[in-house]
């Protein structure tokens, strides 16, 4: 086995392991790849080893590997995206993480109009308050989910977060934390049409505290291929 294909395996261990602490399903937590700056024979390597979601923070290098190497796999955007890029996302990715803002979402519905089809999507939550970071600050997420909702060529299925990096994963609980309990209030309101079902967060380092604390999605990019260049 590759090195890829045995770090996904101890991952997957850990992932599974950390779910039965919670009393879940293995099977309810799914494994992306976050392929940023990654090789293509790196990500070959992940998909041999079972992977089949791709993380994509940038259009354009999606775009490239999605043309180019043609593999039965979904595509994730998990980066910020800028309105003028919605006409390529919707085409590309499977679903879309990083919904904060209304206009975004108001662009992304009128050009999956135009393609006919329903784009489903995540709306981006930052927990943290931090300035550096995207996301709707949680007060205000209720309202944009209900927002969103209205738009016909949307689906929400879900909320992601970033929380600062911490030495210690466990500093990062109570922000995964938050976004759980949102997500609870928030299905509590039963809004027609959202599906709250994901809870995309927790990265390389706070994966394990992330699936403790409800995640569904968990995005691995270096423990999976390595520090990047």
């Amino acid at each position: 086995m590759s090195a890829v294909g045995d770090n996904i395996r101890k991952i997957r261990e850990e992932i599974a392991e950390a779910a039965l602490r919670s009393g879940r399903e293995p099977s309810a937590v799914r494994l992306m790849a976050v392929t940023k700056t990654v090789d293509d024979a790196r990500i070959l390597e992940a998909i041999e080893a079972g992977v089949d979601i791709m993380g994509e923070n940038y259009v354009q290098e999606a775009k490239r590997k999605i043309e180019t190497m043609n593999v039965d796999v979904r595509w994730h955007m998990i980066g910020h995206l800028q309105s003028n890029k919605a006409k390529y996302a919707i085409r590309l990715f499977d679903m879309i993480h990083s919904i904060d803002r209304l206009s975004l979402a108001e662009e992304l519905d009128k050009r999956s109009a135009a393609v006919g089809r329903v784009t489903t999507v995540l709306i981006e939550v930052n927990v943290s308050g931090e300035e550096s970071k995207s996301g709707i600050p949680a007060e205000e997420a209720p309202a944009l989910v209900r927002k969103i909702a209205s738009l016909d060529n949307l689906s929400i299925r879900g909320l992601m977060t970033m929380p600062p990096w911490f030495e210690d994963p466990e500093n990062a609980r109570p922000y995964f934390a938050a976004l759980r309990k949102l997500r609870d209030r928030i299905a509590d309101e039963e809004i027609p049409g959202v599906d709250l079902r994901e809870l995309s967060m927790g990265m390389s380092a706070d994966y394990r505290v992330a699936v403790e604390e409800g995640a569904t999605i968990v995005r691995i990019g270096t423990a999976i291929f390595g520090p990047r260049a």
